[in-house]
C-alpha cells in the first residue's frame, strides 16, 4: 500500500447511530446448524407457550446469520450494521469462477467456499460487491495466490474463517506487485474476522480511501512485511476497530493507522519470534492525525511496539510489554474517547490474551459447516429465555422444565443477554440439551446464586451439602454449556459461621461439553463427577474460564481443561493460598488433564498448589490423577506444585507435568515429576475422551 495522501473528498461526516440488533426476519441468531424443529402436535411438547420453529430443511445456521461487532455495528452511511449476505441465498463454491460469479453479483449472498481455490493470474483480487458474506467451510476454504477487493462504496460485506495466502513473489518489501489478501478503497461496514492472512507480496490487509465501519478480530496476521496499513487518505473520517487478533512474524504496519478520526485496538497479540528471520521494526502506529485507544492488548519481544506522530493521539491503557525494546509512546492533544459511546464491548484481561488468540484467532471448524437432516430424530429444537418476558420463557429452569422426559434429539435453550439468579437442574432424563447465551460474549448471559454447603434449605430439612450447592447442576448425559457465565456468588466474608463450599457448576453425567463458558466462584468452584463410582463421566472443556481459590476443580470425572485460562483467586480477607485441582479418580480410569491452557490470576508468588489428592470419604482404593501439560504456569505457582490432603500423599497417587512453561514451571525433581515423551504420547486429550468426540452440532 502506497502510503502517500490523495485529495479530501467533499463527503461530510456521517452522524453515529448506536448499534442496533439486527435480524433475519423470524431467524434467531443462535439456531444450531441443523436447525429447528417443534415436536409433536401443533402445541408441541412444549407446552402452549413454546412456538413453533422453522424446519431442519429452511432454518439457517447461526454464522449465516451473524452480524459484526465494533464500529462494523454502528448504524450510519443508510447502513444498519453489518450482516453480510444474510438476506439471500447460501451457495456453496469449489471454483475460482463460482466464487467471482456470487462474489460480484449485485444480489446479495451466504458463500461457502468449501475447497482450495487458486487465483488466476497470480495476484488476482475479486472486486466484491456490496452485502456478501464469504465464509470457509470449517477450516477448507483457502484462497491461494491472491485475494478480495473492496471498491468505493461497496457496503455490508463479511469475509470470515478463510485462509488467505501464498501470493508472494520472492521480494520482501515487494514495490512492484500490490497483491493484498483484502483491500478495501473507500468501503463501509466490513466485518474481517476469523481469518489466516499470511505471505503475501504487498500486505495482508489494507484499509485505503476513507473505509470506515470496520472491525477485523479474531484474525492471525503472518510472515509478511506489511501487516496491515490504514489511511492513504488525508481525511480524518475513518472509524475502525481491531481486536483479538494475533498478529506475529510481521515487520512494520501491524497495524499503522493514518488519519483515523476514532481507532479502537484491544485484546491483540503482537509477537516477534526471537531467532526467526522476520524481525519487527514497529508495532502499532498511531501517524498523521489519528486518535488511537489502544487497551489490554500483549506485545512480545517487537521493537518499537507502539510509536506516535507528534500530530497523533494516542491513549493506552492496560497493555502488557514482555521483552520489548524501542520507543513506547502515547500522548497528543486530541483527546480520550470512550468507544462505549458508540458500541458495547468488554475486554478480556491483557494476561489472558497471549492463550487467548493462540487457541481462538484463524479459521475454526465450527463455522461454515451445515449438518443436513430430514428426520424428526436427528433435528434440533430451540427455546428462548429472556428475562424480559420476550422469549418463550423468564428463567432457564422453566425452559428445561419444557424439554420432553427422554427426548431422542437435542433442545437449544437460548438464553438471552441479562442476569438469571437462579437455580438450574437438568435431570437425567433429559439428555441432549445445550443452554447457550445469544450475546456477543460469555458474559452477557449469567446464570447466578448463592447457596453454600452450609446454606440452610427453606424447608429446614437441614443443609445444602457441597454438591447440592450447584447453582447449575447437569445430571443429564450429552449436555453442552455455550457462551455464558455461570457463577456461585456466595459472600464468604459475611458467613464464615458455615461451611465455605460453594459450587458454580456440577456435573454428573458423561459427554458433557463446556465451550466458551465462564465459570467463577471462589472454594469448590467446578465440580466434575460421575452418577455413581463405576460409572464414566467424561467432559471436556475448552476456550473457556474457570476461577476460584480452593480446590477449585475437584470430583471423580474423566476431565479436559483444554485451550483454556485458570483464574486464581483470592481469598475472601485477601489472602493468597489454595489448590487448582482435588480429583478423586477412581483406580484404573484417567482423572484431570488440564492442557494448552494459562494459569495465572491477581495472587502472590508461589501461594498456589496445583493440587492435592481428595480420597472422598477417606477411600483408600481410589487413585486421584491430576496431569498439567504443555501450559502456561504463573509464577503464583508453588516450586513444588503438588500437596498431600487428609493423611493421604501426593507421592501416592498420580500427579505429573510435562512441557509447561512461565514463571511458575520448573524442572523435573522427586517433588516435581515430569512425564517422558512416551508417557506424555499416552496422555493426550483424545486417550481422555476415548470413543468420543466433542462436537458443537
Amino acid at each position: 500500500m502506497s502510503e502517500s495522501r490523495r485529495a479530501p473528498s467533499t463527503g461530510s461526516r456521517p452522524r453515529h447511530r448506536k448499534r442496533r440488533t439486527a435480524l433475519a426476519a423470524g431467524i434467531p441468531l443462535v439456531l444450531t446448524a441443523a436447525g429447528t424443529l417443534a415436536y409433536g402436535t401443533d402445541l408441541g411438547l412444549f407446552g402452549a407457550d413454546a412456538q413453533q420453529n422453522a424446519s431442519a430443511a429452511t432454518a439457517a445456521p447461526a454464522w449465516a446469520t451473524a452480524t459484526a461487532d465494533g464500529f462494523a455495528s454502528v448504524d450510519a452511511l443508510g447502513q444498519n450494521g453489518t450482516y453480510g449476505g444474510r438476506d439471500g441465498k447460501t451457495v456453496t463454491v469449489k471454483t475460482l469462477a463460482d466464487l467471482e460469479k456470487y462474489a460480484t453479483a449485485s444480489e446479495p449472498y451466504v458463500i461457502v467456499v468449501a475447497a482450495t481455490i487458486d487465483m488466476d493470474p497470480v495476484g488476482k483480487e475479486i472486486k466484491v460487491q456490496s452485502n456478501k458474506t464469504i465464509i470457509g467451510s470449517g477450516t477448507s476454504g483457502q484462497i491461494v495466490g491472491g485475494g478480495f477487493f473492496l471498491g468505493q462504496g461497496v457496503h455490508n460485506v463479511i469475509i470470515r474463517n478463510l485462509t488467505i495466502r501464498d501470493a508472494y513473489q520472492g521480494v520482501w518489501n515487494d514495490k512492484e506487485h500490490d497483491y493484498d489478501g483484502i483491500q478495501m478503497d473507500g468501503a463501509h461496514h466490513v466485518w474481517i474476522d476469523h481469518n489466516d492472512i499470511r505471505h503475501m507480496a504487498d500486505g495482508l490487509i489494507d484499509s485505503r480511501k476513507d473505509t470506515t465501519y470496520l472491525t477485523v478480530s479474531w484474525n492471525k496476521l503472518s510472515q509478511e512485511n506489511k501487516a496491515f496499513g490504514i489511511g492513504w487518505t488525508d481525511n480524518v473520517t475513518a472509524d475502525i476497530t481491531i481486536h483479538h487478533n494475533w498478529i506475529r512474524e510481521t515487520e512494520q504496519r501491524n497495524p499503522s493507522t493514518d488519519n483515523v478520526a476514532h481507532a479502537h485496538l484491544y485484546n491483540n497479540f503482537l509477537e516477534d519470534v526471537a531467532g526467526t528471520d522476520i524481525t519487527s521494526s514497529y508495532g502499532n502506529y498511531s501517524r498523521g492525525k489519528t486518535n488511537m485507544l489502544l487497551e489490554n492488548s500483549y506485545f512480545q519481544g517487537l521493537t518499537n511496539p507502539v510509536v506516535r506522530d507528534s500530530t497523533a493521539t494516542l491513549v493506552q491503557r492496560g497493555n502488557v510489554f514482555s521483552g520489548t525494546t524501542g520507543k513506547n509512546e502515547s500522548g497528543g492533544t486530541g483527546g480520550a474517547w470512550d468507544p462505549k459511546t458508540y458500541y458495547s464491548y468488554t475486554p478480556d484481561k491483557t494476561a489472558d490474551v497471549p492463550a487467548l488468540l493462540k487457541s481462538g484467532a484463524g479459521p475454526r471448524s465450527s463455522l461454515g459447516t451445515t449438518t443436513t437432516t430430514t428426520t424428526k430424530a436427528a433435528a434440533a429444537t430451540t427455546l428462548t429465555v429472556a428475562a424480559d418476558g420476550s422469549g418463550q420463557y423468564r428463567t432457564v429452569q422453566a425452559a428445561v422444565n419444557a424439554v420432553p422426559a427422554n427426548n431422542p434429539s437435542r433442545v437449544v435453550i437460548s438464553v438471552k443477554p441479562g442476569t438469571y439468579r437462579e437455580l438450574v437442574k437438568v435431570p437425567a432424563n433429559k439428555p441432549h440439551v445445550t443452554i447457550q447465551g445469544s450475546g456477543g460474549s460469555r458474559k452477557d448471559t449469567v446464570i447466578v446464586y448463592n447457596n453454600a454447603s452450609g446454606t440452610q434449605k427453606p424447608d429446614g430439612s437441614g443443609t445444602y451439602g457441597t454438591g447440592g450447592s450447584a447453582t447449575v447442576a447437569v445430571e443429564a448425559d450429552d449436555f453442552q454449556a455455550r457462551n455464558l457465565t455461570i457463577s456461585n456468588d456466595f459472600d464468604e466474608a459475611a458467613h464464615q459461621d458455615i461451611a465455605q463450599q460453594a459450587v458454580a457448576l456440577r456435573t454428573s453425567a458423561d459427554k458433557v461439553f463446556l465451550d466458551g463458558v465462564i465459570v467463577s466462584g471462589d472454594q469448590d468452584t467446578l465440580l466434575v463427577d460421575t452418577a455413581s463410582k463405576d460409572k464414566l463421566g467424561r467432559v471436556y472443556m475448552t476456550n473457556s474460564y474457570v476461577i476460584g481459590n480452593v480446590d477449585f476443580v475437584f470430583g471423580r470425572a474423566t476431565a479436559v481443561i483444554d485451550k483454556s485460562v485458570i483464574t486464581l483467586k483470592k481469598r475472601w480477607n485477601g489472602t493468597s493460598a489454595g489448590y487448582v485441582t482435588a480429583p478423586s479418580t477412581a483406580a484404573g480410569r484417567k482423572g484431570f488433564l488440564i492442557a494448552n491452557s494459562t494459569v495465572n490470576g491477581d495472587v502472590s508468588d508461589r501461594s498456589f498448589h496445583l493440587g492435592r489428592p481428595w480420597h472422598a470419604g477417606g477411600d483408600a482404593t481410589l487413585d486421584p490423577q491430576t496431569t498439567v501439560r504443555n501450559t502456561v504456569l504463573s509464577a503464583a505457582i508453588k516450586t513444588t506444585p503438588w500437596t498431600d490432603m487428609s493423611g493421604f500423599s501426593w507421592k501416592d497417587d498420580r500427579f505429573a507435568e510435562y512441557q509447561n512453561t512461565g514463571a511458575g514451571a520448573g524442572s523435573a525433581s522427586s517433588d516435581r515429576p515430569q512425564l517422558t515423551a512416551a508417557q506424555a504420547a499416552d496422555q493426550e486429550v483424545a486417550d481422555w475422551l476415548g470413543d468420543w468426540t466433542p462436537s458443537a452440532t
